[in-house]
């Protein structure tokens, strides 16, 4: 088993002072999802969740105060930032701000290596690179659990992000103030696993719903969704014990009816969301006859058409080649366990 990815190294020193602060962040895949927020401003979930962070894909995300500016420059992969993504980044730079005692505006850049909005969890990088970047370059010292709180009120997922390997994501009790200092994220110490991720990206477009509205319609709507969402507690006390015992099978399949069993609760909302594509079910098909030829290899899907195989890393190859045969055409990554968010210097990028 690997061991590099268990523990954040001290952060290196941001950028010089007035130079702001840059921070790169990997997207994680959750395990034990929460879907459903029971409250919205706080970005509070309904269920704990827990998830590993992958080694590809990163976000690298600039901040610059700017006390010359009239308003916030937020661009995204070269381009400025428009409707609900800059009004989600702004928003989370006035709690910088607030916190900080600091009133400039900012300039803020964001580099994605992920299809944004694809469901590879790219808001889950990008907000837990904006949260250790803005924290710096607006002068807070913060721990990394207040910064899980911080970067949770951009997208809870991210809170997660902020460290390597396996991390779980508490949920929090009460209401207000107490369900905020209750909600943060944090390593899963005694994980003793080092599994292969296949990524399988059959479709690298926008979704058709947003997580977010999602989400919403599913909590609102679906018949379904209070006993699922109950059983993600049992789920979650399962896999933490798989993956003290380094069980591979008993992870992969915990895994695969947890996020099984939310896409059903999806499909029952009113009107139902459906993220399945053919090339999805042809996906999922494939891993079941790997399963069936000795393989031991579990699919897991977030909010959007693509999956994610969790397999040995041994039989990480012969999984892609599963995977190309039964969706050609489609896109195939193999990841590992990788590290958490960490501040970079001028000099390494």
């Amino acid at each position: 088993m690997r061991t590099d990815h268990r523990a954040d190294p001290a952060a290196p020193a941001a950028d010089a002072p007035g130079q702001g602060a840059t921070a790169v962040a990997h997207p994680n895949i959750a395990l034990i999802k929460y879907w459903g927020k029971r409250d919205e401003r706080l970005m509070i979930p309904y269920a704990d969740s827990l998830s590993v962070t992958l080694d590809i894909f990163p976000t690298t995300t600039t901040v610059r105060p700017d006390p010359g500016a009239a308003a916030d420059s937020v661009t995204l992969d070269g381009r400025p930032a428009q409707g609900e993504v800059r009004r989600r980044v702004v928003g989370f730079l006035d709690l910088l701000r607030k916190r900080s005692g600091r009133s400039e505006p900012a300039v803020v850049d964001t580099r994605n290596s992920v299809p944004t909005g694809a469901g590879l969890a790219s808001s889950a990088s990008g907000f837990a690179a904006l949260a250790l970047a803005g924290a710096a370059a607006y002068g807070l010292d913060l721990d990394r659990t207040v910064l899980s709180r911080l970067a949770r009120r951009g997208s809870a997922s991210a809170s997660r992000s902020l460290f390597g390997g396996f991390a779980v994501c508490h949920a929090g009790r009460g209401i207000g103030t107490a369900a905020d200092f209750g909600s943060y994220a944090e390593p899963v110490p005694d994980a003793d696993l080092d599994p292969a991720l296949v990524i399988a990206v059959v479709d690298a477009g926008a979704k058709t719903v947003s997580s977010r509205d999602a989400m919403r319609r599913t909590v609102e709507t679906s018949p379904l969704y209070r006993a699922w969402a109950a059983s993600c507690t049992a789920d979650l006390t399962e896999i933490r014990a798989a993956l003290r015992q380094g069980d591979l099978p008993a992870v992969g399949e915990i895994a695969e009816r947890n996020a099984l069993g939310m896409h059903a609760t999806m499909l029952a909302a009113r009107p139902a969301v459906r993220y399945f594509s053919p090339a999805t079910m042809a996906v999922l098909d494939g891993v079941l006859r790997l399963r069936a030829d000795g393989v031991p290899a579990y699919a897991t899907m977030d909010a959007g058409p693509n999956v994610k195989v969790l397999c040995h890393p041994a039989d990480a190859d012969r999984v892609a080649e599963a995977v190309r045969q039964a969706a050609p055409g489609c896109s195939v990554f193999t990841a590992r366990p990788g590290p958490g968010a960490r501040l970079t210097t001028e000099a390494e990028r």
